[in-house]
């Protein structure tokens, strides 16, 4: 079996059930545990979302492309959009950073963001070609390539 499998969607809040069913499926067919399940539907709802919402700022037919890889020890996730350029990985240290502030002195958005940074081991992002590029990688916690 192929460790990749990629899916185009176009950039519609009703595709987002879909980009959750491609990631079960795949992770089904090569027996990744629930809780990596999870954490990747996360990161890719997460992703979805805010390309959709600040990206297109609403439903746009531009596509959006996921590539899913099962190694031996991880999973990894390729993640590109025709958005204007933004880099999400930019906001991680400082959403950290404002998580020990008072609720009310926080700034809006990006506990998500900080998530996909939580559950990465691994994360770049470059804009080519004019797309928006990001490159995950999650440590596996077990089950079989």
């Amino acid at each position: 079996m192929d460790p990749t499998e990629q899916r185009t969607f176009p950039a519609r809040m009703a595709m987002l059930a879909e980009t959750a069913a491609f990631v079960e499926t795949f992770c089904t067919r090569r027996g990744v545990g629930q809780d990596d399940v999870l954490r990747l539907v996360l990161i890719i709802e997460e992703l979805f979302t805010n390309t959709v919402k600040h990206g297109h700022r609403g439903d746009s037919d531009a596509p959006v492309v996921i590539a899913l890889t099962r190694t031996m020890t991880t999973l990894e996730l390729s993640y590109e959009d025709a958005a204007p350029p933004f880099d999400p990985l930019t906001r991680i240290d400082a959403v950290a950073a404002s998580l020990s502030e008072p609720v009310e002195a926080r700034p809006l958005g990006g506990l998500g963001i900080h998530l996909v940074g939580r559950y990465a081991s691994e994360a770049r992002y470059a804009y080519e070609e004019g797309r928006n590029r990001l490159w995950i990688t999650m440590t596996s916690g077990g089950g079989p390539p």
